[in-house]
């Protein structure tokens, strides 16, 4: 039985799951069994056949694997999370990133690492910064762990995810980003929608998360209603390039 580095928030979003390991392990001796979620929504899974060692290394290379227990966590380790509930109005951001024994254990990001991390020490608050690089829960991001006791665990987001953050907003285009919906959906409603002339393209942040990368001059929140039509168990955050840009620059 493993425990996939990757989260659901409705029963519908296990067949999803269970529908995109199959694609991808068709033609592998090799049969995978969902059999539910476990603390906050970790998918566990349970991978059986003749080539079930070489789908486990693949599924722990691509996915990752959930550490589960807070002795497992070591200072300095670049781990993957999703974002937990927050308030807007709070001074940390909690990511959860699969420790669950004896107790749900998040990742503490403290406000001050991401105003230095994100908006050149300038005193934004949460809610501000949240708005500017779309945080919301069950956002996929990547952490550096900084310290760990017995129960918290301290955090400030990685130097990938800071440079890509950088990367999205030195382009100066928008992105849509989606949870909660598998790449085969999220492909079928473009096509359907014809919104395939507003959309460079389609990147993976996770199994049910993506990111749409809008062309120059297309507005991500006016996709929302167009899109949100036909996946309706999705949720959506905007990561607004120019906007990023304009109070961010030096």
């Amino acid at each position: 039985m493993l425990t996939l580095l990757a989260k659901v928030y409705a029963a519908s979003q296990l067949k999803q799951i269970d529908e995109t390991l199959k694609r991808t392990f068709e033609g592998v001796a090799v049969e995978t069994k969902i059999l539910g979620a476990i603390a906050d929504g970790w998918v566990q899974i349970e991978v059986a056949g003749e080539d079930a060692k070489i789908a486990t290394n693949y599924l722990i290379k691509e996915i990752g694997i959930c550490p589960r227990h807070i002795g497992h966590i070591k200072k300095s380790a670049v781990m993957k999370g999703y974002i937990s509930n927050f308030e807007t109005t709070g001074e940390e951001l909690l990511i959860d990133i699969g420790v669950f024994e004896p107790a749900i254990v998040p990742a503490v990001v403290p406000l001050h690492r991401l105003q230095l991390q994100l908006a050149d020490g300038r005193p934004l608050t949460l809610g501000e910064i949240s708005e500017l690089f779309g945080f919301c829960k069950g956002l996929p991001v990547n952490v550096k762990i900084l310290k760990v006791s017995q129960n918290r665990i301290e955090a400030e987001l990685s130097n990938k995810q800071i440079s890509d953050y950088t990367l999205w907003r030195d382009s100066l285009l928008d992105r849509l980003i989606i949870m909660g919906a598998s790449l085969n959906e999220i492909k079928a409603t473009l096509a359907h929608t014809k919104l395939y002339r507003d959309i460079i393209d389609v990147e993976p942040l996770g199994l049910l998360a993506h990111s749409l990368i809008c062309k120059f001059g297309t507005d991500a929140a006016g996709l929302i209603p167009l899109i949100g039509r036909f996946l309706k168990h999705a949720s959506f955050s905007i990561f607004n390039a120019k906007r990023n840009y304009e109070l961010l620059k030096i």
